[in-house]
């Protein structure tokens, strides 16, 4: 399911095998909550080429729901996605619910925060969601803490998380025989704050059930990135060579370089997406050399970050990016998407997506061609 084609120093270079097709690694999913990546439709996205996306369970259990789900043939089928999806477990949504939600042994209720409504989410009844959607790549449920936190408490919720993962693992491998073809993959959640013995025992935990791969959860929610950058050095002793690594919400381009540095295989981020419907958008810094820009510790010199609604592109005539695939990036100036923006018109943050995600995903990319060679 995952071959590890090679490695220099401590990044990789590897081809992930799911039931839809093959993913070169280090690779980047661009988001799609609720079935769509905001303000694009699938066709573009094809023309991104995304070899997989990521959708959001919480959401999808609210809205369309899991019956509906199961009724529409998947989210495949629905969205019209020919390629990879991978789902997240709900968790970190649950998580940011802190106000409305309840946590035991058993799962966690909580209320929609749609309509109020009760739900209570078990780690069975998660991959059951995951099922119905027809997720290429599943998540174990776990609890995502915010930090800082006390260790009493973090210590308490990876073995919760252990719990929940040693649940999934046997409700999911009850309904698919491991060795059945055209299943999907299952991914445990390695958690545990920044306290690096926690993270060891968390690890250890999962690597007992020999999970598909293993996503690092719980960073960026408030430690500092040379706190996130440890974590990854220590975690990357513990993980087995011949499986997936996936570092869950992360990040901003040079995070996601230094983490590939760290043996990271695969990246999620609201960013690019987020950014672009504020106006916040992501170009190659000309006069830097990636090549070189790779290697430096955490270097951020190989982009620019511009909002483009700021007063100093309303005469600014040439091109969005006169490097894009996208004839509109080309051929609009920064001078009209800026009026876009101040005039409220959608195309604003559709043209902001479209740079942001070629950007990243450019990216991958460019840190394959460097690993290659």
């Amino acid at each position: 399911m995952f071959k590890l084609k090679t490695t220099k120093k401590k990044s990789r270079l590897g081809v992930l095998k799911t039931r839809r097709g093959n993913i070169a690694t280090p690779v980047f999913m661009p988001i799609a909550t609720k079935g769509a990546i905001k303000t694009l439709s699938v066709e573009e996205i094809k023309k991104l080429k995304p070899e997989i996306i990521l959708g959001n369970t919480y959401h999808l259990m609210l809205r369309p729901g899991k019956e509906f789900l199961y009724k529409a043939g998947g989210l495949h089928k629905f969205m019209k996605w020919p390629k990879s999806i991978l789902t997240d477990s709900g968790g970190f949504q649950v998580f940011s619910l802190a106000k409305i939600r309840k946590m035991s042994e058993d799962g966690v209720t909580f209320n929609s925060h749609i309509d109020g409504k009760k739900y209570f989410l078990t780690p069975e009844e998660s991959i059951d969601i995951q099922m119905a959607i027809g997720s290429d790549i599943m998540m174990v449920l776990d609890e995502c803490v915010e930090l800082p936190a006390e260790r009493d408490y973090l210590e308490k919720s990876i073995e919760l998380t252990a719990r929940w993962a040693s649940r999934c693992f046997e409700y999911y491998f009850k309904k698919v025989k491991k060795s059945k073809k055209n299943r999907a993959l299952l991914f445990g959640i390695i958690q545990g704050g920044t306290d690096l013995d926690l993270r060891t025992k968390s690890a250890l935990a999962l690597k007992k059930l020999d999970f598909d791969g293993y996503a690092i959860g719980g960073l960026a929610v408030g430690e500092s990135e040379q706190e996130m950058y440890s974590i990854l050095q220590h975690i990357d002793k513990l993980l087995p060579k011949d499986k997936p690594r996936y570092l869950m919400g992360v990040g901003y381009p040079n995070q996601i370089v230094q983490a590939v540095k760290y043996g990271i295989d695969m990246f999620d981020c609201v960013i690019p997406t987020r950014e672009a419907r504020h106006g916040r958008m992501y170009f190659w810094n000309e006069k830097v050399n990636f090549k070189k820009a790779f290697w430096k510790n955490n270097d951020k010199s190989f982009y620019t970050v511009a909002n483009i609604k700021k007063e100093l592109f309303k005469n600014d005539f040439l091109p969005i990016n006169k490097e894009s695939a996208f004839p509109e990036l080309k051929n609009y100036s920064k001078a009209y998407l800026r009026h876009l923006f101040i005039t409220d018109e959608p195309l604003a943050a559709r043209l902001c997506t479209l740079n942001n995600l070629e950007f990243y995903l450019t990216l991958m990319s460019k840190i394959k061609e460097e690993l290659k060679a």
